[in-house]
């Protein structure tokens, strides 16, 4: 019988039980007993039963994720026995393969830290005296929001009245979700997936602080670009004004002076009555012998 058990083994001559096939569950100590009528003899058995290794998905899980900046344990177990030997090596790079424990930890790197180069497929093999199994686990690596980018396109110095984009990016697993503080205005358009926010009629109410913070289950990251509004096209526009202006009133001086100087001058006048004045004087420079000509200096009354 089984210890502690009741279970009657049967009576056998010179051999043992045949016809039944072997399980795990007939592992465990058994109690023979031999009797006749002359006594009983009693002895305690211990059976082992010997099987192939397995990997399961309760002790080697087929997808991991692990935290980069943690310890790098991959914890994959089997069952079998004698206990097997399990060693996993990433696929594509078989020369680190790494043996682990019989807890299905690597000892050797029990304090190794966790990376973004242990992301991918590993393989894990169990192997005994009976057999081996194989099963690929998929690590994936998470770590908080990193490198974060915030450019202006097509450039952060805007001219008023034009259109930008602020553009904000982030590395992170899983990804990152993005957060805005900038300078309020009723001309913001958002992308559907917050990366951007894009301007179109820039004014001065745009001009100022941009930050965008990228985060996810493991932190969170900020990154800021200033945007400029430029309006000395306007200080030009305003200048370029005022000097048409200023030609404007100096033209229009011009000709009141003019048409002033010219309107004294205007009329007839008795060129006999100018011939005997002192102030006429008789210009040589044409002679014609039936007249001559004279220059009269007119002056304003």
């Amino acid at each position: 019988t089984r210890d502690g058990g009741t279970r009657d083994g049967g009576s056998h001559h010179g051999g043992a039980a045949r016809g039944r096939v072997v399980t795990r569950a007939d592992g465990g100590r058994y109690v023979c007993r031999a009797s006749n009528r002359h006594g009983v003899a009693v002895r305690s058995v211990l059976v082992t039963v010997e099987y192939q290794p397995s990997l399961g998905e309760r002790g080697c899980p087929e997808r991991r994720r692990w935290l980069e900046g943690t310890p790098a344990e991959l914890g994959c177990a089997a069952t079998g026995n004698p206990p097997p030997r399990v060693t996993c090596a990433k696929l594509g790079d078989p020369a680190n393969a790494t043996e682990l424990g019989r807890d299905g930890r690597d000892p050797a790197r029990a304090t190794a830290n966790v990376t973004r180069a242990h992301a991918g497929t590993y393989q894990c093999r169990a192997t005994n005296a009976h057999g081996s199994a194989v099963r690929n686990v998929t690590v994936a690596v998470e770590y908080g929001p990193a490198g974060v980018t915030v450019r202006v396109l097509p450039s952060a110095n805007v001219t008023r009245g034009s259109g930008f984009t602020v553009d904000c990016g982030a590395e992170g697993v899983p990804a990152p979700t993005y957060t805005w503080a900038l300078p309020p205005a009723p001309n913001l358009r958002w992308a559907a997936d917050n990366r951007s926010v894009t301007v179109t009629g820039a004014t001065t109410a745009n001009r100022g602080l941009y930050t965008c913070t990228a985060s996810n289950r493991h932190g969170r990251r900020a990154g800021s670009v200033v945007v400029r509004v430029d309006e000395s096209w306007l200080v030009l526009l305003a200048a370029l004004g005022a000097l048409g202006a200023a030609a404007a009133l100096a033209l229009a001086v011009a000709g009141g002076c003019y048409l002033k100087s010219t309107a004294c001058k205007k009329g007839e006048y008795n060129v006999r009555d100018a011939e005997g004045s002192s102030e006429a004087a008789c210009l040589h420079r044409q002679r014609d012998p039936r007249a001559e000509v004279f220059g009269i200096q007119l002056s304003p009354p």
